[in-house]
């Protein structure tokens, strides 16, 4: 008999699978919101409706001024997966339910699916409760939404 994964486990590479649609440069993410294990929305990094995306056109505007990762979010030019998945939800439905997260770095290693502060509240403001997120070693994250904002 194989083992068959928890719930975390499958939305988790969900959320991974997702990430191969982004269009940044320096990191793919992909975003999973679900209730009562069902999916409610998706999404992933990318440019806004109507910008080129950085992998189309080769370029990459926090790369070309060197700022280091983490770091003057305000500068690039994608929404994040987290970000598209909320705005794409319904409100009833995100509700009380649970965000995955998965990401990876250009060069194929795994990047923290942990959310940034912007994504902590819009997480926190579409009254989601549970995050669960890949960490950079492979590992699940799970906390509440409220106590991952505690922590910004």
């Amino acid at each position: 008999m194989t083992k068959r994964p928890s719930w975390d486990e499958y939305f988790i590479n969900i959320a991974q699978a997702i990430s191969k649609r982004a269009t940044c440069l320096r990191r793919t993410y992909g975003a999973v919101i679900t209730n009562n294990n069902i999916i409610i929305s998706t999404g992933y990094n990318g440019s806004p409706c109507g910008l080129g995306n950085c992998c189309d056109i080769g370029y990459c505007k926090r790369d070309a001024l060197a700022v280091p990762k983490g770091e003057r979010y305000e500068l690039c030019e994608a929404v994040h997966a987290e970000q598209n998945a909320v705005i794409n939800g319904d409100p009833v439905k995100m509700a009380g339910g649970t965000i995955y997260v998965a990401g990876q770095n250009a060069d194929g290693t795994l990047a923290s699916g942990e959310p940034c502060l912007i994504c902590r509240r819009m997480i926190a403001n579409a009254r989601i409760s549970r995050v669960v997120y890949l960490d950079k070693n492979g590992e699940l994250v799970t906390i509440t939404a409220e106590d991952l904002l505690k922590q910004a």
